[in-house]
């Protein structure tokens, strides 16, 4: 394990169903329940699973080419069963283009390459959710 493995961020209350998460970077975002135009905690995952792959995509290409479009959809199903409230049959889906070139048909070339290697072993969001990791929720005394 690295000297820099721990990874955190805090998240407070800002009003009834709002919230702001502060990284240690001093980053910002603002969620809260849905009632408005601001992200829901399950869009901010479906968000985190998209983007993490997303970075690791973007990085593999664009050393050959810059596309001409680059977006990635991310769905789920939610779901309320007897396991409790999850997502299910979760998909991420990349819509690439690059314009033409030699750099660009390599680009194009080790795209899908470069999205099946971060699914499977880089983007730590996808590989969480994947793997499944234990979460504890504790209450500490104020």
């Amino acid at each position: 394990m690295s000297e820099n493995s721990a990874r955190f961020v805090t998240v407070e209350r800002t009003s009834t169903g709002h919230f702001v998460a502060t990284n240690t970077r001093g980053g910002t975002i603002s969620f809260g329940t849905g009632s408005d135009s601001e992200f829901t905690p399950v869009e901010l995952l479906l968000a985190a699973l998209g983007g993490c792959t997303a970075v690791d995509v973007d990085l593999a290409t664009t050393r050959h080419a810059e596309p001409d479009s680059f977006s990635v959809e991310v769905s789920g199903n939610k779901v309320d069963d007897e396991l409790g409230n999850r997502l299910t049959d979760l998909a991420v889906t990349f819509t690439v283009t690059f314009p033409d070139g030699e750099g660009a048909d390599r680009a194009r070339t080790i795209l899908p390459r470069a999205v099946k290697t971060s699914h499977d072993r880089l983007c730590t969001v996808s590989r969480t959710v994947e793997i499944g990791t234990p979460v504890t929720a504790t209450v500490e005394d104020a």
